[in-house]
């Protein structure tokens, strides 16, 4: 082992550090961002070189991992009740509106930012325009049932128009109407504990339950509240085996261990004690400010202590060099 040796340790604590400063740097940047998880970079010494005699000199540091931080965030109460926090460790599934579905549980993207709101199709999106997903992997969209409303008109009309008119027909076809706009989609009223997701009909008065993607809801009652389809939460047996993917999304991985059966009523997580799903709410970062000071304040000095090394190396060189004067 050389002298310039010593520069090159050094030179392994600069390039590590530089990388710590910029994940601190991140949690810093994503500190008001929502559902944002906490990142931190953990170190390992580099093989280390045999002098002889059983002993050994080390050559540095290097990046072992970094890994994310899955602890809970605080909440945020909201005025909107499609924004959506999770208490719990799970997910909320969401896929790319270019992407075909039903998806399944490797193709679907996990976040735990739950600003969504309704498109101008009516499907639940979060800000990027992904797709929130049902227990079935397809898109939570709802139906304003035009095409029923639709006929319904054109029945009456032609019952109040008839020579002569047919009370019972105009009747049945005021039924028919009543029907159509009761199950018609109005807006979102409450997603309960366990995904269960409630609408308000367009007669301004009947509450449906969502059924499945793209169709007319069903009647709120006891009966089909136990099989209609709600709002997917995925559990993630190996949190760490996802990948950011941008936008407050993770990507699985094999590494994940997320079940075959996740988008299913059976093995939906928000089972509304343990999981549960809170209304306007949303969860904040879990990044800790005063943490990643310390964490700052600590890498910045080893940085410096590791360019003193480099600078006392290059002069005990020089010192080398001067011998033979």
């Amino acid at each position: 082992m050389s002298i310039t040796s010593a520069m090159f340790t050094g030179v392994s604590g600069l390039l590590a550090n530089a990388e710590g400063i910029n994940v601190i740097g991140n949690n810093l940047a994503n500190v008001n961002t929502v559902g944002f998880k906490d990142g931190r970079m953990l170190f390992s010494d580099m093989l280390s070189a045999n002098i002889g005699n059983g002993s050994q000199i080390g050559r540095g540091t290097q990046i072992q991992t970094v890994d994310n931080i899955y602890s809970q965030g605080t909440f945020e109460t909201t005025t909107s009740n499609t924004d959506l926090a999770i208490q719990g460790n799970s997910f909320f599934a969401v896929k790319d509106p270019n992407s075909t579905a039903p998806v399944n549980q490797n193709a679907a993207m996990l976040t735990r930012a739950g600003a969504f709101s309704l498109d101008s199709n009516l499907t639940l999106v979060n800000p990027d325009g992904y797709q929130v997903l049902d227990t079935q992997g397809n898109p939570i969209k709802f139906n304003d049932n035009a095409a029923a409303i639709t006929a319904a008109n054109a029945a009456l009309t032609a019952a109040n128009t008839a020579v002569p008119i047919v009370p019972a027909d105009v009747a049945a076809a005021q039924t028919l109407l009543g029907t159509a706009n009761s199950l018609a989609f109005s807006k979102i009223t409450s997603i309960d504990p366990s995904g269960l997701i409630t609408y308000l009909g367009k007669d301004g008065i009947t509450t449906n339950y969502y059924n499945t993607s793209g169709a007319v809801g069903v009647p709120a009652n006891a009966a089909n509240a136990a099989t209609v389809q709600r709002l997917a939460v995925v559990t993630v047996a190996n949190p760490g085996g996802l990948e950011k993917a941008g936008g407050t999304l993770f990507k699985p991985t094999t590494a994940s261990g997320i079940s075959s059966n996740a988008f299913t009523l059976a093995d939906n997580s928000a089972n509304g004690s343990s999981e549960k799903i809170y209304t306007n709410s949303l969860e904040q970062s879990n990044v800790d400010m005063a943490s990643e000071f310390v964490k700052m304040i600590l890498t910045q000095r080893a940085y410096s202590a590791n360019s003193k090394t480099i600078t006392t190396a290059d002069e005990m060189t020089q010192e080398v060099l001067q011998l033979k004067r």
